[in-house]
């Protein structure tokens, strides 16, 4: 397993663009695959996790050229995928699995969706049983709760959902599911979840209407295909932010950053706690809205989060907690129970690294209480298999006394090839 090595920074100065927004990716290749003509992407995330995607729809028919610059999708419509000849690998990406499950329920086909260790101890129930209460017919591990799981392709029929949870992919799978359903399908959560699915579906011509408190969309509406145009992913943009923000003498410009206000919690969190961020030439492209980021190094306090601000910042935690470390008194995290069931247990294991590098956190069930200090220690942090605790914790060893060494740091590639030399790029020493 290969690990990083992170020294003390003087400082982070330049500008710099990060890669494509990886939720955005994901449902180009997807809608983009079920859309009548060809849609062209520009800006695609080639990471591990969206490429799993691409293959998956490869592998189902979909013929898509890459010049390394645009992804050209030639769409089969709705009904135009063909059975693949062999099970679906997920890699370790979630979404991909989850929205893939929504989408081949209602195709006429047979299909397996498998992933890597880490993917198939994660919980999927949450869109089994929905979908199951359509009409679907999906099989797993444990009930349906781990994957494999096995779609038999069937007839589906429009529901009224409340799910339990604030979550996109279970959103969004109910909805991918509902473009093959009678009538509209609608759903509602506890708080608003991140909305890029309804935003393309939408821009792609389906029927989807948002409400306070949910979504419905109608079934069979062919979508079409058009130009995709994929900004700066936020949560790899985060990374960055936290960086400026602690370390001293530091300012940072990162370009062309997707600020939907369903992703924007960072911003809002990192505000709340002092921090000196400003948004500049603000616009919308492909239906989303984008933006220059200046950051610039501040003294950051402690603060409470929880409420709605949780499920617009859910992915950006791990390097949250790394902010709140170096934050003046305390910051609390509640309602965050989502954590502990991403690639690992964040709050464990984030609570785990702080520790190391001396750090008092108190685990909550459902978050968790930081209390800042000026300096942390340098340590051996583990990565625990999830690229954002890898991440997280070299943004701390910029400012930890002595050296920083993240263990299994590998799993960057998932979602940010490329992090550690774009993030020593703008290092000073």
């Amino acid at each position: 397993m290969n690990s990083y090595t992170v020294k003390p920074a003087k400082g982070l100065k330049g500008e710099i663009k990060v890669p494509g927004d990886k939720s955005i990716s994901h449902r180009s290749i997807m809608f983009g695959s079920i859309a009548c003509g060809i849609t062209r992407v520009t800006g695609f995330l080639r990471g591990e996790d969206a490429l799993a995607t691409l293959n998956a729809f490869r592998a189902m028919g979909v013929e898509v050229e890459d010049d390394g610059m645009t992804l050209a999708i030639h769409g089969k419509g709705l009904h135009g995928l063909t059975e693949p000849s062999d099970v679906l690998d997920c890699g370790n990406s979630g979404t991909s699995m989850r929205l893939l499950a929504g989408l081949l329920a209602g195709q006429n086909f047979f299909s397996v969706l498998t992933g890597d260790k880490y993917l198939r101890a994660r919980p999927m129930k949450r869109v089994v049983a929905p979908i199951g209460l359509m009409g679907g017919r999906i099989h797993g591990r444990f009930g349906g709760e781990k994957a494999p799981l096995a779609i038999q392709g069937s007839k589906l029929k429009a529901i009224e959902y409340d799910s339990p949870v604030s979550s996109a992919q279970v959103k969004s799978a109910i909805m991918l599911a509902g473009l093959y359903a009678n009538g509209e399908t609608l759903i509602r959560e506890p708080h608003v979840s991140r909305d890029h699915s309804e935003r393309m579906l939408r821009y792609l011509g389906a029927s989807v209407e948002s409400f306070d408190g949910g979504v419905k969309i109608g079934g069979d509406v062919e979508l079409s295909g058009r130009e995709i145009s994929v900004p700066g992913d936020i949560s790899s943009a985060a990374f960055f932010m936290v960086a400026a923000l602690i370390v001293p003498n530091s300012e940072l410009l990162i370009r062309g950053v997707g600020v939907n206000p369903t992703r924007t919690g960072i911003i809002d969190i990192l505000k709340a706690m002092g921090g000196d961020l400003e948004l500049l030439n603000q616009r919308e492209e492909s239906g989303e809205p984008v933006a220059d980021i200046r950051v610039r190094s501040s003294q950051l306090k402690g603060i409470e989060i929880s409420g709605e601000l949780v499920p617009r910042a859910i992915d950006e935690f791990p390097v949250i907690c790394v902010a709140a470390s170096l934050a003046e008194g305390t910051t609390v995290l509640r309602g965050a129970m989502e954590l502990r069931v991403k690639e690992t247990d964040r709050i464990a294991a984030m609570a785990t690294n702080l520790r190391k590098a001396g750090v008092e956190v108190l685990e909550l069930p459902d978050g968790m209480e930081i209390i800042g200090m000026e300096r942390i220690s340098g340590c051996m942090a583990e990565s625990f298999g999830d690229h954002r605790i890898a991440m997280s914790m070299m943004v701390a060893g910029l400012v930890a006394k002595g050296e920083t060494r993240v263990s299994d740091v590998d799993c960057i590639a998932t979602s940010f090839p490329g992090f550690r030399d774009l993030l020593m790029g703008v290092v000073q020493r």
